[in-house]
């Protein structure tokens, strides 16, 4: 896999650029084109005591277009790339769906790590995206504004989410100074572990990457926080991991290292589906 074009989400009264400057050094690193998405949605009328009210008003809706086309402005400022490989693109629609259909222009989708409270009609939902979008997507928690990739964890499970996940990461991989490839699982399990991680070894070495594996046992500690603490000790700034979870009536259910992760690493998490 190669990185041709690096897509960032950017929320349209956001401040911060902690996930702007990741993405756009991302895109220089890998001669990349970047391309910016925003997006809000209209909140529909609510009646209350039969009356119809709609709280946004034309106005609101006409100020509300020309702040997000004007944020095309502030992100190619921030971005600060040649004028030919940088594009904004916005829309009066949901976030999280409007993010999720422009995705099919991207290699790797950089988007905030999830946040505590999400609003769908002006917030993106990273989780959703995440399932939704087919593409690696990488989340950048809030006081994080750059990326070395220099040191890699990469959370193994043996499972297809895993494995589509260490493919897209190839390109981060083969330029990292360490890979460290952890599985955790239950004591019976060890000697088939150490096989698979030895495997997946193999594999990394065929594509120019050396790696370090390693097997640990499940304690009482979450699998995810044990993968946070080990990244911690290793001086990570990337995990990389299968992403888990299907929908169920209409909202999306996750496995615990997911979940745990998309909410709770104070690293960088690349993660695909």
């Amino acid at each position: 896999m190669t990185i041709a074009t690096v897509m960032v989400y950017v929320d349209p009264e956001q401040q911060a650029e902690g996930q702007v400057r990741v993405a756009r050094d991302l895109a220089d690193r890998y001669r990349a084109r970047l391309v910016g998405v925003s997006a809000f949605a209209v909140e529909p009328p609510f009646v209350a005591e039969g009356v119809i009210i709609q709280e946004t008003t034309a106005d609101d809706l006409k100020r509300r277009k020309s702040a997000l086309a004007d944020k095309e402005q502030w992100f190619r400022s921030v971005a600060g790339l040649p004028k030919e490989r940088v594009e904004w693109r916005y829309s009066v629609n949901y976030p999280t769906a409007y993010l999720t259909n422009e995705a099919r222009s991207a290699d790797l989708v950089v988007i905030r790590r999830a946040q505590a409270k999400m609003d769908q009609f002006h917030d993106i939902d990273p989780a959703e995206a995440m399932m939704r979008m087919g593409r690696p997507t990488l989340l950048v928690p809030d006081h994080i504004s750059a990326l070395s990739a220099e040191r890699v964890l990469v959370g193994w499970k043996d499972t297809r989410e895993a494995r589509i996940a260490v493919r897209d990461a190839l390109p981060f991989l083969s330029r990292a100074s360490q890979v460290t490839v952890v599985e955790i699982c239950t004591s019976n399990e060890q000697d088939n572990a150490r096989q698979r991680v030895r495997d997946l070894a193999k594999y990394l070495q065929g594509h120019g990457v050396t790696c370090r594996v390693d097997v640990r046992v499940h304690t009482a500690e979450s699998d995810a926080r044990h993968l946070i603490r080990l990244a911690k000790d290793e001086g990570v700034d990337l995990i990389v991991a299968g992403g888990y979870g299907h929908s169920r009536l209409g909202e999306w259910m996750f496995g615990g290292v997911t979940r745990d992760l998309l909410f709770e690493a104070p690293v960088c998490v690349m993660m695909s589906h």
